[in-house]
């Protein structure tokens, strides 16, 4: 394969920020074929429940189940996986668990109030979700470290019930994936996918739950199906490619960078890898890394691909213009491969995770680390979080007026609903309001 010459970008060029926009444009919007079949399985899931997504798991995963109860994994099967498992998958898998149990336990929110000096309390209570489905999707392109990612912070959140799809397209299963499922606690799992397992998850049939929220990633038509769904249930995202970017002094050997960089090119061809740096000899030996260790990567022609469409080297003038770059990208994946990290990351506004120092690799948040690798894409770190327990708990505010309170407040609201013609309102506060 012929040398890879990536897009270089330099924050001197006089169009430099028509460049940037060029380079994050991404459309994650479906073309209207897809809405229209997605439209078409979530009406008939809706209306005819089992039958509807039995069809469909049989034409698309090319099955042949005559019912529900054969798509649907015993948890003593699920336990089997885990224990068969050679034991240092397990091992990996176990201590991958523990981490991102233990990191989300600090994330935990708990319910708070405090009374004023008439008697009034006023709170905040803190309530787990019921039932929540997780989407994980299967065949070839299985990530048992999803299953954790999602699973775990709503098991530490205390949600009820956790309901897994996950397809299995030629009845190919996944022994990871079901022993991490075994391992996070998930309660039941239905070997479904694609815009039907969303819609039974959204809908509820006669065989599967209605869920309250739905999370986990998937392809365009999952995506679409999730976005359709939105306002019957919660969702958590609706994601981009997976993106990278290496902010570098110079200093790191660039192999760990171009092997960074590789990281998130092998996820596929819309991934997004980029470098920053004021080094422009160090940007040139990066480039010549990749070109040295793409031949040996099992996956050079999906790298060779999201390198060419998307990634940029580019060169700033210094650190501080570095973080102006950064955080108009904001990131998914952000590494700080620098001496001192600690000094740069009061700049850092926008990021999903921040990966700190040289020895951080981003492929250590994918799976071990402790934080959640479901992360915003796409620019949309600017308002969003990294999935967390927090996406599995409302929050309901406690209000309780002493008749003190009631009356002094009462005269607020009464003014406040009187400006606004609302006289119900006022009246009701009015009642409530002690005689001198």
């Amino acid at each position: 394969m012929s040398e890879l010459n990536l897009r270089r970008l330099d924050s001197q060029q006089a169009d430099f920020a028509e460049q940037m926009d060029k380079l994050l444009a991404w459309e994650a919007v479906s073309d209207s074929k897809v809405n229209q079949i997605v439209d078409e399985i979530l009406a008939r899931v809706k209306a005819e429940g089992d039958a509807a997504v039995v069809e469909y798991t049989n034409r698309f995963d090319r099955l042949q189940a005559t019912g529900m109860a054969e798509l649907e994994m015993s948890q003593a099967r699920l336990q089997q996986a885990l224990e068969n498992l050679p034991a240092e998958q397990r091992q990996a898998l176990e201590t991958a668990a523990e981490r991102v149990r233990g990191y989300h336990e600090r994330q935990k929110g708990e319910s708070w109030r405090y009374t004023e000096a008439d008697g009034t309390m006023l709170g905040q209570k803190v309530t787990p979700m019921d039932r929540v489905g997780l989407y994980v999707p299967g065949g070839k392109a299985s990530y048992p470290s999803s299953v954790l990612m999602n699973a775990m912070p709503a098991k530490v959140a205390g949600v009820g019930e956790i309901i897994m799809v996950v397809p299995t397209p030629d009845g190919e299963v996944n022994e990871l994936v079901l022993a991490a499922a075994a391992l996070a606690g998930v309660d039941r799992v239905f070997c479904i996918g694609g815009a039907q397992a969303v819609a039974a998850l959204a809908y509820g049939t006669e065989t599967v739950p209605k869920v309250d929220k739905i999370v986990g990633p998937g392809n365009i038509f999952v995506a679409t199906a999730k976005r359709a769904v939105f306002g019957a249930v919660g969702i958590d995202m609706i994601a981009g490619p997976s993106e990278i970017l290496v902010v570098c002094d110079g200093k790191t050997d660039p192999d760990w960078i171009a092997m960074d960089l590789f990281s998130q090119a092998e996820h596929d061809e819309d991934a997004q890898s980029i470098l920053v740096s004021p080094d422009a000899d160090f940007i040139d030996a990066v480039e010549a890394s990749i070109n040295t260790l793409l031949p040996t990567m099992e996956r050079e022609g999906i790298i060779s691909v999201s390198l060419r469409d998307r990634a940029a080297l580019v060169k700033v003038q210094n650190m501080d213009e570095a973080m102006v770059v950064t955080n108009r990208i904001a990131p998914e994946h952000l590494e700080l491969s620098v001496e001192d990290p600690e000094v740069l990351l009061p700049q850092v506004r926008h990021a999903g995770a921040i990966f700190m120092g040289r020895y951080t690799a981003e492929a250590l948040g994918d799976y071990c680390a402790g934080p959640n690798h479901v992360l915003p894409t796409s620019g949309t770190a600017r308002f969003s979080s990294p999935l967390g327990v927090y996406d599995f708990q409302k929050r309901s505010s406690l209000i309780m007026f002493s008749a003190d309170g009631a009356s002094e407040m009462g005269k607020v609201a009464s003014v406040l609903a009187r400006g606004e013609s609302l006289t119900a309102h006022a009246r009701s506060a009015e009642y409530r309001i002690k005689e001198d």
